[in-house]
């Protein structure tokens, strides 16, 4: 019989979890600081923003938090969609960014050194 092992335990998701739960807290609190300590250093984002497609650097997004500041009345969804030890993706669907607006993200991290990091970010621009 085949070895029939959970390669992913609940601490694992969690840690995961904890990662994007900083993304969260960063734009909760318009820190770009603790943003950078979410996303690896050459990370990247795309989406579209209504009819314009944004892409490039993850500097995008804190140019984005020092012009809109914090977002107190954020509301946010996390889920772990897959997992493996190195890989992982992350849905957050969130209401109410700094700039009232509602996005759905996707986070692909990967763990480097035994820390993970997000290195890209997908997103989606919903009309109001």
């Amino acid at each position: 019989m085949l070895e029939n092992k959970n390669i992913n335990t609940v601490a694992d998701y969690d840690e995961v979890l904890e990662v994007v739960q900083g993304y969260v807290d960063g734009l909760r609190t318009g820190d770009v600081e603790q943003l950078k300590k979410t996303f690896y250093k050459d990370a990247t984002m795309y989406g579209h923003l209504g009819d314009d497609f944004s892409e490039g650097s993850i500097t995008n997004l804190y140019t984005y938090v020092e012009k809109f500041g914090a977002a107190p009345n954020i509301k946010t969804h996390l889920s772990v969609m897959h997992k493996t030890p190195t890989t992982a993706i992350v849905r957050v669907e969130m209401e109410s960014d700094a700039a009232n607006e509602d996005f759905t993200d996707y986070h692909s991290l990967i763990r480097i050194n035994g820390e993970w990091k997000v290195v890209s970010k997908l997103f989606h621009l919903y009309n109001k």
